[in-house]
């Protein structure tokens, strides 16, 4: 049974800003690289076997990405599609302004020229069904951003409206999902 290790990016300025980053290029603070470092340590001390690393073509991922390839010698590539969702008009806006999240309640919303959940879900749930196709047995580790989280999660449980817009991971946080195991739906 295959597995995907989730882990978000190490911390960026527009973190410590409290701005939604989505799809800008934003890149990582010197704590953001050092974040990157220490999970792949983690990693490697932890025993986490990988057969790939697929990053977010976005500096903050790949940057936290070649860290951990670094440290643990598992080979990496670049998968566009786990590039984070592009929030239109509320990048660079504050995180926890009420109008976006009043926004985020619309799934079907483009953001004023961004895109929708629907849209992020449709390019994550096929990225992880062709994972799972694949090779059962083969294990990937995923650094992305905290929207791309949110739906890998939504991926391997059922949740809410409410419990997805809720959801997030800390910086360089890491996750493990099952195929078939996770799966409620």
């Amino acid at each position: 049974m295959g597995s995907v290790y989730f882990v978000r990016h190490g911390q960026t300025v527009w973190n410590v800003e409290n701005k939604i980053c989505g799809a800008t290029d934003v890149e990582l603070t010197e704590l953001g690289h050092w974040q990157a470092v220490e999970t792949g340590e983690r990693i490697l001390a932890e025993g986490i076997r990988a057969d790939e690393i697929l990053y977010s073509p976005l500096v903050r991922a790949a940057e936290t990405a070649r860290h951990i390839s670094e440290i643990t010698g598992i080979p990496a590539r670049m998968e566009p599609r786990l590039k984070e969702q592009n929030f239109g008009r509320w990048e660079s806006t504050p995180r926890d302004g009420q109008e976006f999240r009043k926004a985020k309640e619309d799934f079907c919303c483009r953001y004023s020229g961004g895109e929708s959940m629907l849209q992020l879900a449709q390019r994550i749930y096929n990225l992880l069904d062709e994972v799972r196709a694949e090779d059962g047995k083969k294990t990937y580790i995923l650094v992305a951003h905290n929207g791309i989280a949110r739906m890998v999660h939504s991926y391997f449980y059922e949740m809410t409206n409410a419990e997805y817009a809720e959801f997030g991971v800390k910086n360089c946080a890491v996750l493990r999902y099952d195929f078939g195991l996770n799966e409620k739906c």
